[in-house]
């Protein structure tokens, strides 16, 4: 099979699931009710899965290492932060909390102010060296799970039960609100990442040959990060911390796709995780029957990958 004819594949198995998840069991008694809570789920695992492949793979490709992923840089524990700090200052019942447009508002903006920042002050004095930024990040990471860890201990009960449901990915609890929001800014995002394909194609060349084709290193770089960091606050406020999805689906796709050209890979990857999410979440609700969680699955069977990666390449 070619590469486009895999991705029209991918394409149709998304379909066919999407399809699936949205008419099973629907009859003329139940459909309203149905269709008006499986609808939103369907798109938010849609923008959930595109915003998590498409990240992870341009943040790969900067960064030149099929190990990394943006939750490296520390923003699955920020988000949760963000919530224990909402709960701790303002209270469970607070409008922050209540409102999930509010919520979802606030969680984005920090998160993007975060990296913004963190972006900023990196590129600012060294744009060479690209480790320093994800050393960077990994330091912000555990600073942010301890002091979330820290507050939670001082938590009552019921407070830290409202922030526990933020804890864990979930796409039982999908708000309606939320998912429109998210779309017109995924489709902002991914448009801007395509229109940069070639870019992201030199980069595979290394930085030294990109740079004496023309490319700007620390502009396109910095440009990248922070899409991508965009990319993943949406999918993390929208759906909660998947740890390893991202670093499963693109592995997976360099495997499937023999390309270079990030038009198709980075389309595959999005089809990829859209289909791979889909299938899991059908397989939980109708076989398991919720007795298990997508995010509990994916992050078992992502450990186990990144660790046969890390032994497979020697690297740390």
């Amino acid at each position: 099979m070619t590469d486009k004819q895999k991705m029209m594949a991918m394409f149709i198995l998304s379909v066919v699931m999407a399809s699936l998840f949205i008419g099973y069991g629907l009859t003329a008694d139940n459909y309203e009710y149905f269709l008006s809570r499986r609808i939103p789920k369907v798109l938010a695992i849609i923008i959930a899965g595109f915003s998590i492949g498409i990240a992870s793979f341009c943040f790969q490709t900067i960064t030149n290492n099929r190990i990394l992923t943006p939750s490296i840089m520390g923003f699955d524990s920020l988000y949760l932060l963000i919530q224990v700090l909402v709960v701790s200052l303002f209270g469970g019942l607070s409008i922050m909390m209540t409102n999930p447009v509010i919520n979802f508002s606030i969680s984005v903006v920090l998160m993007m102010c975060f990296s913004l920042l963190l972006f900023l002050l990196y590129f600012r004095y060294s744009a060479s060296n690209i480790i320093s930024l994800l050393l960077l990040g990994v330091i912000f990471g555990q600073l942010f799970g301890s002091g979330s860890s820290f507050l939670t201990m001082l938590m009552d009960p019921d407070e830290f039960a409202t922030v526990q449901a933020n804890m864990f990915a979930s796409f039982n609890n999908i708000h309606v609100e939320l998912v429109y929001w998210t779309l017109p800014i995924l489709l902002s995002v991914t448009f801007w990442l395509f229109r940069i394909h070639r870019t992201l194609d030199v980069y595979l060349l290394d930085q030294d040959n990109a740079t004496s084709l023309g490319v700007d290193i620390a502009r396109t770089t910095r440009t990248v990060l922070l899409l991508s960091s965009i990319l993943i606050a949406i999918s993390t406020a929208l759906i909660g911390p998947i740890m390893f999805f991202g670093l499963l689906i693109t592995n997976l796709t360099r495997e499937w796709l023999k390309t270079y050209q990030h038009k198709y890979l980075l389309t595959a990857c999005g089809l990829m995780s859209v289909a791979t999410l889909l299938t899991g979440q059908w397989v939980i609700e109708k076989a398991f029957g919720f007795e298990t969680t997508l995010s509990v699955i994916i992050n078992f069977v992502g450990g186990i990958y990144f660790l046969f990666l890390l032994l497979r390449n020697k690297v740390v």
